[in-house]
């Protein structure tokens, strides 16, 4: 009020009233005073910022004080600082499309792959296409699992990623002037090199159909391993909303102590398309049998249950863990999160698991139906979740030895090996009929399985590398030990 009065008195004691120039001259000096008291007010509402509080100033996920909080928690790291690297500059030899297949743990290590890929060929990558058409039928895109913007500036110092062909090609691309194929199984960059890129210099556009296991585990450049894992433990991060509920569920469970994330695969399609019947009733052998032969895409129809079983290839069913965690002293009152889908018979199936070890949780019994509706009818955004909780958990233990048990295991040797153990189930199988047909006592059932699972805890080793056989060769994602660092050998215990 004192300034305005002040500029007033200024204004009179000059004698500037009815001079047109002094008008003009009024009209400035309002002007600016009131640009000095608006920026007064902008910078006193920025330092009210920090006394409002994150829920007006600092933006989403702030739906409560309590959820805020949850997001800043001992445990958890820091969010990384961001850092924008540098963009590398090179000769453009034309654009690389992609659509991945499979579940999201396939998908994810398929993105990785096609990174190298696009950066050693010295291409542009268009950020690639999630598959639709599975069996889960999951309509998500890449943005709504993965950050997409972090994906392209982290790794911008590589490769160059696009979200979408410029528009001329892009026209080409959705009048089906693209050169679409399906790389070969297990090849060596080498082969990239010498038959994918004289395609991408020809067409300019190239479209890899399928991306799964189409590069080698071994065999590869240092530096395209290493690129392998930047993209897999940095690149690939999750949307911030599956980061946020991810981290939730964790601090959640490490209220209550310790605990076990048993990547339980037990669901309908898993026992369907693998044949495995173990447990079932004739029913329920009948209404898988029905599933399998109603894909066509699944070439193995005529199955022997039994005999996969005996063989190692079935997934334990919820009994058979039950037995092997008591065998192996897990603590009984340890907190078990059950990472998985709908397990195929229900409660029936697992109440032995359940009376063995009581504290057993699910995502959908530690967050409210609110915060899981937006991922209804989506499964690798429900995948993501459970991915979270794994990387976490004070042991790992996943009952099949797919994608997601593959590739989590690699993360958590990443993480400084923590521990993951790998079950032997042929060797399970053959033990646990010892035991319940009377041929073992407990005591030798229990020692017999803790003493060949001492060895298999997610300690440092070297990946099993079978050059004419690669599917039954170590997988890279589940051991990346180009990337690791060496850690002293010590004995393994388990909680």
């Amino acid at each position: 009020m004192k300034g305005r009065i002040g500029i007033i008195g200024i204004i009179r004691a000059m004698g500037w009233k009815g001079n047109v120039r002094s008008s003009k001259m009024k009209v400035w000096i309002i002007r600016g005073t009131t640009m000095v008291l608006l920026w007064t007010c902008l910078v006193q509402l920025t330092a009210l910022g920090d006394t409002w509080g994150p829920s007006v100033l600092k933006g989403w996920p702030s739906s409560s004080t309590q959820d805020a909080h949850l997001l800043d928690v001992e445990f958890l790291p820091a969010a990384p600082v961001r850092v924008v690297p540098n963009k590398r500059v090179y000769q453009n030899n034309g654009y690389l499309m992609v659509s991945c297949n499979g579940g999201l743990n396939q998908m994810r290590a398929a993105i990785c792959d096609m990174v190298a890929i696009a950066r050693f060929l010295n291409v542009t990558l268009i950020v690639p296409e999630l598959d639709k058409t599975s069996f889960w039928a999951d309509p998500s895109e890449f943005e709504d699992i993965f950050d997409v913007n972090h994906f392209i500036t982290s790794l911008r110092d590589e490769v160059r990623i696009l979200k979408q062909l410029p528009p001329r090609l892009k026209k080409r691309a959705e009048l089906g002037i693209v050169h679409t194929m399906p790389p070969i199984s297990w090849s060596d960059i080498s082969y990239y090199h010498n038959q994918i890129l004289p395609l991408i210099k020809k067409y300019k556009i190239v479209h890899l159909n399928r991306t799964d296991a189409r590069l080698a585990n071994n065999g590869q450049p240092l530096e395209l391993q290493k690129l392998r894992c930047r993209v897999n433990f940095n690149a690939l991060r999750f949307t911030p909303q599956i980061e946020y509920l991810g981290r939730r569920i964790v601090q959640r469970l490490r209220q209550n102590g310790p605990f076990l994330v048993l990547h339980l695969r037990y669901e309908m399609d898993m026992l369907a398309f693998s044949g495995c019947t173990q447990g079932c009733n004739p029913d329920e052998v009948e209404e898988l049998t029905r599933m399998r032969y109603a894909y066509p895409w699944w070439k193995e129809k005529i199955i022997n249950s039994e005999l996969k079983r005996k063989d190692g290839l079935c997934p334990l069913t919820p009994e058979e863990t039950a037995l092997t965690l008591r065998a192996l002293d897990i603590d009984r009152d340890i907190q078990i999160y059950v990472a998985a889908g709908e397990i195929y018979g229900g409660q029936r199936r697992m109440a032995d698991l359940a009376a063995a070890f009581p504290k057993l949780v699910r995502k959908e019994t530690l967050l409210g139906a609110d915060d899981l509706q937006i991922f209804q009818n989506h499964s690798s955004q429900m995948a993501a979740l459970d991915y979270l909780v794994s990387l976490e958990s004070d042991i790992f233990v996943p009952t099949y030895d797919g994608n997601m048990a593959k590739v989590v295991e690699g993360h958590r040797r990443y993480l400084g090996f923590k521990k993951t153990i790998s079950l032997d189930r042929k060797l399970l199988v053959e033990l646990i009929d010892d035991y319940t047909s009377g041929s073992l006592s407990w005591d030798e059932f229990s020692h017999a399985v803790k003493n060949a699972h001492s060895a298999r805890m997610g300690s440092p080793k070297k990946r099993v590398v079978i050059s004419d056989r690669p599917k039954e060769e170590d997988y890279f994602y589940a051991n990346p030990e180009e990337c690791l660092q060496p850690l002293e050998t010590k004995p393994v215990s388990i909680l």
